[in-house]
């Protein structure tokens, strides 16, 4: 396996543990049967619990571009040693990102976002010369 598509299992994985943090606020937040229900209604969540809902929301469009970067990379076989650094700063940006999310610590929250999208457009670049 590349090292970016080990990065991207890893940013696969982190994405099932944001999820999972997320949803233990929400039910802990709304209970077990508004969050078991059908949500007919939308559920606005505040605090730790809407936090979480949204830094797990970007990384789902993060991750987005991030796969393809990666699939780029792989499927054309121009893994390099940047690359990789790349795909594992994109994902340690994301691991950076959660908390700093969820304690609402700015302008740190948008740098390290910016991070992220950085090593996955150096990615993307790399791949096309």
């Amino acid at each position: 396996m590349t090292p970016e598509l080990t990065a991207l299992t890893l940013a696969a994985l982190l994405q099932i543990g944001q999820f999972c943090a997320y949803s233990l606020t929400a039910i802990q937040q709304v209970g077990v049967k508004t969050a078991a229900g059908p949500r007919d209604e939308h559920i606005h969540l505040t605090g730790t619990a809407g936090r979480l809902q949204r830094a797990m929301n970007n990384h789902f469009e993060g991750l987005i571009l991030f796969t393809i970067a990666v699939l780029v990379v792989t499927l054309s076989d121009q893994s390099t040693p940047f690359t990789a650094i790349s795909a594992f700063a994109y994902l340690a940006a994301r691991v950076a990102y959660i908390p700093v999310y969820v304690f609402g610590w700015t302008p740190w929250r948008s740098a390290i976002w910016a991070v992220g999208l950085l090593a996955t457009l150096m990615m993307l670049l790399a791949s096309l010369f």
